[in-house]
């Protein structure tokens, strides 16, 4: 369908009386419509009606919008201005124009531009009113930009952005700003640790922590050892923590996990610190204040989930020492299926009923049970069992757990690792630097936890520089 221009649109982008100005927009976005519309209705083509007529009156409404910024002049502040980075005098250097991206179109805007010589910078106050901050796209389109990047490939959120919104943002800017926005809630996530006040606390919180593997580009790996055949590395491990209730029961009397209690915080972290160090691991410092956000150690009760991995439970030790720490019963029944496996084959009906068997003991809290199973045996995969169940017996009082109406299971966390990391970060073709990594992880964290719009609003009143 093609779209003509009317005339009344030059003298609308020209001005006209000011009184008059309501009544001219309406009456431009009126006469679009009829020429797209004239058709009978029987040859309308309603898709092509419906993109044109948003396109026309999104067209019209950003020059309307331009033409009122660029007529008013009160940013101009004078003759100087202290500059926002080094707090230097910066002169007033004219007006400058630039072009931005934003949900109705392109705009080009002139603004007060001031230059600091002592840092060669400049800054126009009017892009800090108006939430450009330092780029060339609006506050809703860098939303925008967010949500796709956050969420599918940066070439699926360029293609989302067009076809949804009719929007073009280049897939390499989505990649820049979606990782850059992360950078900002990266640091955002470090200096602001807020309690969480709303609402009372549970009886019971959760907090779990566990590792997945992220592909990285080959620079990130230089000098790692891995789990390939020549001990190099393909990947990193994004370690993360989660916190959540779980009072509601399913219909077997099973605790379940409270709809919208979960969070997260993840990142490419160390776990580890050695003896000389005075802080704790970067990663010891997010789970802390993730504790902390979410009141973890003023609740009643508090229980820690995780695998077998010893760092999990050398932190837990370290800072929740009053903790309840449970290893996740289908992670421990899991090595029962190796054993029975190496010993019977696997798939074969003496593996199920061993592993039956032996789980079953393991729920009723017999650990002693199923170590006298696995001492008559003695390949290296019932050995390693043994030292797995020796180590973490304590974690595996199941009988007790369930008895106290506690959680077993780290699915949760689990489940974390896939909504957070492996979903958007895993797939095929995709490797990363740690940063551009830790920005998207930052991001979908942000969101998925609810803590978007709070950030988004301490953004704004953030000063440009």
């Amino acid at each position: 369908m093609r779209c003509t221009v009317g005339p009344d649109r030059r003298r609308l982008a020209a001005g006209g009386e000011k009184g008059g100005f309501k009544e001219a927009f309406a009456a431009e976005i009126c006469s679009e419509i009829e020429t797209l519309v004239g058709a009978p209705v029987k040859e309308w083509d309603f898709e092509a009606i419906e993109v044109a007529a948003r396109g026309k009156a999104l067209h019209i409404a950003a020059l309307a919008v331009t033409r009122r910024l660029n007529s008013d002049q009160s940013d101009y502040q004078g003759p100087n201005l202290p500059c926002p980075r080094c707090g230097g005098p910066s002169r007033y250097a004219g007006r400058r124009q630039k072009s931005f991206l934003t949900v109705l179109g392109e705009m080009r805007l002139t603004r007060a531009y001031y230059h600091c010589r002592r840092c060669a910078t400049g800054f126009c106050p009017r892009d800090q009113a108006l939430g450009f901050q330092a780029g060339c796209l609006s506050p809703h389109v860098l939303r925008m930009v967010g949500v796709v990047g956050g969420r599918v490939s940066f070439q699926e959120g360029h293609q989302l952005l067009w076809e949804l919104a009719g929007i073009h943002v280049a897939t390499k800017q989505i990649e820049r700003q979606a990782e850059q926005l992360g950078s900002e809630i990266l640091n955002d996530e470090r200096s602001v640790v807020e309690a969480d006040c709303n609402g009372p606390l549970p009886p019971t919180l959760y907090l779990g922590m566990d590792g997945t593997g992220v592909p990285m580009r080959a620079s990130e790996l230089v000098g790692r050892r891995g789990k390939q055949q020549d001990g190099s590395a393909k990947t990193r491990e994004v370690k993360l923590v989660s916190v959540w209730s779980a009072e509601g029961r399913d219909e077997k009397g099973l605790p379940v996990r409270d709809e919208g209690s979960v969070t997260y915080s993840a990142a490419i972290e160390s776990a580890a610190c050695r003896d000389v160090d005075q802080d704790i691991s970067q990663f010891a410092q997010r789970v802390e204040r993730e504790a902390l956000r979410r009141r973890f150690q003023q609740a009643p009760r508090q229980a820690i989930l995780g695998d077998g991995a010893a760092w999990i439970w050398n932190l837990a030790s370290e800072l929740f020492p009053d903790a309840i720490q449970i290893v996740d019963r289908y992670h421990a029944n899991e090595h029962l299926a190796t054993v029975a496996k190496a010993i019977y084959g696997p798939g074969t009906d003496l593996a199920e009923q061993w592993t039956h068997e032996r789980c079953t003991e393991l729920k009723a809290g017999n650990v002693d049970a199923v170590l006298t199973a696995l001492a008559q045996h003695s390949i290296k995969e019932a050995r390693l069992c043994r030292k797995y169940l020796r180590t973490n017996r304590q974690r595996m009082r199941y009988d007790s757990f369930h008895a106290a109406g506690l959680c077993t299971s780290s699915a949760v966390v689990e489940s974390g690792c896939k909504r957070a990391v492996g979903l958007r970060l895993k797939q095929g073709g995709m490797f990363w630097t740690v940063d551009g990594a830790n920005g998207i992880l930052a991001l979908r964290c942000s969101r998925l936890s609810g803590r978007f719009e709070d950030f988004w609003e301490r953004r704004a009143l953030r000063p440009t520089g």
